[in-house]
């Protein structure tokens, strides 16, 4: 009968030794420049070169990709990372909220630095497919005033920026209903295939050539202009003051037709982003750099690394949770209804929902709201209930004659829960793990949108690209780790004396 609990012992003592052993638990003896990334192509190009341009000034570089604008700049401004391209109107518009005389000194105030521009623009503008504009007479943003009926389809931090679409339907007062929020590049194709009639776009997106598309004359002069630019820590002049100035060769190289080509290679040409940014820099700059995109092996064994390293704390951390609650859910009922009803509430809520959620509490709780913290604090809470449950269930299910046996033989509470109770109720308990380990494998993916590493990443940015094969590389291995959790679990329950 012990055996069951010595095997869950054990799987808890595996857990723990891989979080310690795992690469990346431990805090790097000296921390590498991190250039951080927006989920668009020509964001990714950028902080590739910018990765590149790091390791030239002799640091240790890597390119993390995260969500949009509030992302970047929360973890720039904790430290998460060093830098990362953004534009002139977006600082403006929405992470300062003004435009100030002085915009390096506003940015400052935030311990944030600016470059000078790279040398092109890429605008926010509204694009239409010329057939549809043309038979509805439209050239111009005013002119969608008088189309009430038509569809919008827009990424959604358009749909919430000041600069994005609230601001353009009040600028130009547009009557338009029919919105809807989705990926940038599914909105090119939706729009194409005519499932909309109107999208944002960005200047420079090789699709607006791709696809012969129309962009909209913008009239009465709402949108700023997006000057790309780098934005980075100032203490990152005093750690690696010639990674600073690598980064700056960047300033007055890119126009805008380089950039939209360089955007068009990998959108309609299928190329990566760190061949096209090693293209760049070889060809412009005279840097002899290797791509940073590596082999598919090497991807995937990074990617596997980064997910355990979400799977495996948070699952660990429910479990030692978990099981204590449940044994209070089944010793006091009154309690008990309480405990499962607050793990099934957390159970309901979208797990996306939650992971965004955890990131405003964890920037309290740590002063870390980007990357792994909040992703594995939203695993965490997600996979309480499985093992609440499973628990509670595993001892109230223990017949009421051996209790009564149990108690006749004058063993104390603990004693009788330690010694015959929870053995009893081992197998079921750890049915509750098997299921919060094989959620916790799918969840995780979720951790892609705010640069926790893992499956995630090559998921939402084949989504992003519309490539199939690099959703691929993650889906099917994160598929595979699943399978990989069911059957160990399976191999662990067989061994225990209830299921001989």
């Amino acid at each position: 009968m012990r055996i069951s609990t010595t095997l869950l012992w054990v799987f808890l003592a595996v857990l723990a030794a891989v979080v310690v052993t795992t690469p990346g638990c431990t805090r790097p003896v000296k921390r590498p420049v991190v250039v951080g990334a927006k989920k668009f192509t020509e964001s990714v190009i950028l902080a590739d070169m910018g990765t590149q341009l790091a390791r030239q000034g002799g640091a240790e570089a890597r390119r993390d990709d995260l969500g949009g604008t509030p992302a970047l700049w929360l973890a720039l401004t904790q430290g998460d990372i060093d830098a990362y391209p953004e534009y002139t109107g977006t600082i403006t518009r929405q992470i300062l909220k003004a435009e100030p005389p002085d915009l390096a000194a506003a940015l400052a105030a935030h311990g944030v630095r600016i470059s000078r521009p790279f040398g092109f623009r890429n605008n926010y503008a509204l694009g239409m497919r010329k057939d549809v504009a043309a038979a509805n007479g439209i050239t111009k943003v005013s002119d969608l005033r008088g189309r009430p009926e038509l569809r919008l389809g827009f990424i959604h931090e358009f749909l919430d920026r000041p600069d994005g679409w609230p601001g353009v339907k009040r600028h130009y007062d547009l009557p338009q209903t029919n919105v809807q929020g989705m990926n940038h590049t599914l909105a090119y194709r939706a729009l194409v295939e005519k499932a909309i009639d109107v999208t944002e776009v960005y200047t420079t997106d090789g699709e607006i050539a791709q696809y012969d598309l129309l962009v909209l004359d913008d009239d009465r002069h709402f949108f700023p202009a997006y000057e790309a630019v780098w934005l980075y820590r100032a203490d990152l002049v005093d750690r690696h003051p010639t990674v600073v100035d690598q980064l700056r060769r960047l300033e007055g190289r890119i126009t805008e037709t380089k950039m939209q080509r360089m955007n068009a290679a990998v959108q309609a040409g299928k190329r990566t982003e760190g061949a096209v940014a090693v293209e760049f820099l070889r060809s412009e700059l005279g840097v002899e750099v290797e791509s940073s995109d590596g082999t598919l092996a090497g991807r995937v064994l990074t990617s596997t690394r980064e997910h355990l390293l979400l799977v495996v704390p948070s699952l660990l951390a429910a479990v030692l949770v978990a099981v204590p609650l449940g044994v209070a859910a089944a010793r006091w009922p009154r309690t008990g209804r309480v405990i499962l009803a607050a793990a099934g509430v957390l159970q309901t809520l979208p797990s996306l929902a939650l992971l965004l959620f955890m990131i405003p509490v964890m920037m309290w709780l740590t002063g870390k709201g980007t990357g792994a913290p909040p992703a594995i604090a939203a695993l965490f809470l997600y996979s309480l209930l499985p093992v609440v449950r499973n628990t509670h269930t595993g001892l109230t299910g223990i017949p009421v004659s051996l209790r009564e046996s149990v108690a006749a033989l004058g063993l104390p509470p603990l004693a009788a829960l330690w010694r015959v109770e929870l053995p009893l109720a081992a197998v079921t308990i750890l049915a509750g793990v098997r299921t919060a380990a094989v959620i916790n494998v799918g969840t995780a993916t979720l951790g892609g949108f705010i640069g926790a590493g893992g499956y995630g990443r090559p998921i939402l940015r084949g989504i992003d690209k519309f490539d199939v094969p690099l959703m691929l590389e993650g889906a099917i291995p994160a598929a595979l780790l699943a399978l990989t959790i069911e059957g160990l679990f399976g191999l662990i329950e067989r061994a225990c004396p209830r299921n001989r």
